[in-house]
């Protein structure tokens, strides 16, 4: 009996700790897009309320990269991106501090805080064809309206 609580301890606590953690498996709160290099019109954009209940610099998931903002457990937006000889970019515009999280086809993760005064840019000059996990958090408890521009243009 002793073996069976424990057991039943141990898998409610692993339940526990993954559902605070960032989660590519759930639907994205605000959508998803297939595009290809060349996409039109570029820049595709998404109005995403930025912000969430984790605070990513304690996130297992993004241990030791820096990452800040509160962001939420599954992704804000997905992109399935097949690649060609375009850079892919991906910015956050804000009247907050926003920060911004993805998870790339290869299963790594990135984060950025405050490139383009407190927006968040990603530039991946040679991207993977696959899917990209994009969380926007914010700099604080605060949601904020924000708008994800991704594209392939370097203005």
């Amino acid at each position: 009996m002793n073996k069976f609580a424990l057991v039943a301890a141990a898998a409610v606590l692993t339940t526990a700790s993954v559902a605070s953690a960032q989660d590519y498996s759930l639907e994205p709160a605000y959508g998803s897009a297939a595009l290809s290099a060349g996409f039109t019109p570029d820049p595709h954009t998404v109005s995403i309320t930025a912000g969430g209940s984790i605070d990513a610099s304690t996130s297992a998931a993004l241990s030791g990269l820096g990452c800040r903002g509160m962001i939420a457990s599954a992704p804000d937006y997905r992109l399935n991106y097949t690649s060609g000889s375009w850079p892919l970019i991906f910015r956050v515009i804000a009247d907050a501090d926003t920060t911004l999280v993805i998870n790339k086809p290869d299963g790594s993760w990135m984060c950025v805080d405050d490139v383009e005064g407190f927006n968040p840019v990603v530039r991946i000059d040679a991207p993977a064809s696959g899917q990209y996990d994009i969380w926007v958090g914010t700099y604080g408890s605060e949601m904020a309206a924000s708008t994800l521009h991704i594209t392939e243009l370097s203005n």
